[in-house]
């Protein structure tokens, strides 16, 4: 539904997807309206909300005539399927993604649009902050790796954003034109890590990068997120996102040091799911472990000597090599299947867990 006369196109459309998120949206909204202009439109998803959601973005949206607002209903398919609706729905050169509990920074859609008239790229690299709203001395604002020009060369631009890992979809501002290269849908539905599929492959199709040094979102940590559920669907997917990026990266022909790049990323992911797995009950564990190996052996372009040798050579951008040699060593033994490593995360996840347990009992007291 429109809330509003149809624009012109505009230069930047601004996508949130909503569900159930009635005590969010409205701080999230305002903090867009407030820096939307005739350039701008903001298209609203609700994904089946069963809160005041919907109602709270209508009257937000109705007091806003001058603005370009679109709200679309739809019912509860998760994120992944509001995103690809947002997409079909945006006119703008270019999409922004904002999440409904996170706030759009002051001076982003400014600060985008300078940067899209100086140098029109396919796509616009930004920082983020970190945002815990209940403890703000802790928030903190995280910075790419990019170098601060405009980059035409694909392996610089994949080889830094590997190296960088900060998989989310709102920190990169594409073309829409971009988008519309993937095959539908975009976003692969009922996916836990949608992003982790979907932006190398965007990324592969960018002749060229901007980066903006400007935190653009506000990206809200939630005290449930501490405690995230791992579930056996949340590894198996993790581990199915790469394997849709590498079969992507290998069709477009990436050259050997964005193969090497990507296989670092992926062992990172991978050896963060193994040891979350060991969360889960023994059975379960060990069937989650099997499985991912198997899929995250067939994602590598190589294999642990290589990507070894490669970061000891310094052939890598990297945040720290010392760092991904230990990551490389731990992912060996791993796929070895070490009794050493397997009693050591044992141990370690029972520690979180009682750690994790200790401060929900403590914050449930003080309130």
């Amino acid at each position: 539904m429109s809330m509003h006369a149809a624009a012109p196109q505009p230069l930047l459309s601004i996508i949130v997807p909503a569900w159930n998120v009635q005590n969010y949206i409205v701080a999230c909204l305002e903090s867009v309206l407030g820096q939307m202009g005739p350039r701008h439109e903001l298209i609203v998803i609700d994904d089946g909300s069963r809160d005041a959601t919907l109602a709270r973005v209508r009257t937000l949206l109705e007091a806003c005539p001058q603005l370009a607002c679109t709200v679309l209903a739809q019912d509860n398919q998760g994120i992944a399927v509001a995103r690809n609706q947002g997409l079909a729905a945006a006119r703008g050169e270019y999409i922004v993604f904002v999440d409904s509990d996170d706030r759009l920074l002051a001076g982003s859609l400014a600060a985008l649009e300078q940067a899209i008239d100086a140098h029109h790229p396919d796509v616009i690299a930004c920082d983020f902050r970190v945002w815990l709203p209940d403890q703000e001395d802790k928030s903190h604002r995280v910075g790419l790796r990019y170098p601060h020009a405009l980059l035409r060369d694909q392996a610089t631009i994949l080889n830094t954003f590997f190296a960088d890992r900060q998989m989310y979809v709102w920190a990169k501002v594409f073309k829409r034109a971009v988008y519309e290269q993937l095959e539908a849908p975009v976003f692969p539905p009922g996916r836990v890590f949608e992003d982790v599929s979907t932006l190398p492959r965007l990324l592969s199709q960018c002749a060229s990068l901007l980066y903006l040094p400007h935190p653009i979102i506000d990206y809200r940590q939630h005290p449930a997120s501490i405690t995230k559920l791992i579930s056996e669907k949340w590894c198996l997917d993790l581990a199915g996102a790469l394997l849709v990026a590498r079969e992507h990266l290998e069709r477009r022909g990436v050259d050997a040091s964005v193969k090497t790049h990507f296989d670092i990323a992926a062992g990172y992911f991978f050896i963060g799911v193994v040891k979350d797995s060991y969360e889960l009950p023994r059975a379960s564990g060990r069937r989650v472990r099997a499985a991912i190996k198997a899929v995250f052996m067939e994602s590598l372009f190589g294999d642990c000597a290589s990507m070894l040798a490669a970061v000891r050579a310094a052939q890598t951008v990297s945040v720290d090599r010392e760092h991904d040699a230990r990551m490389i060593r731990q992912v060996e033994r791993a796929l070895a299947g070490s009794f050493v490593f397997r009693v050591r995360q044992t141990a370690s996840r029972k520690i979180k867990v009682w750690r994790r347990l200790r401060r929900n009992q403590k914050a449930a007291a003080v309130f």
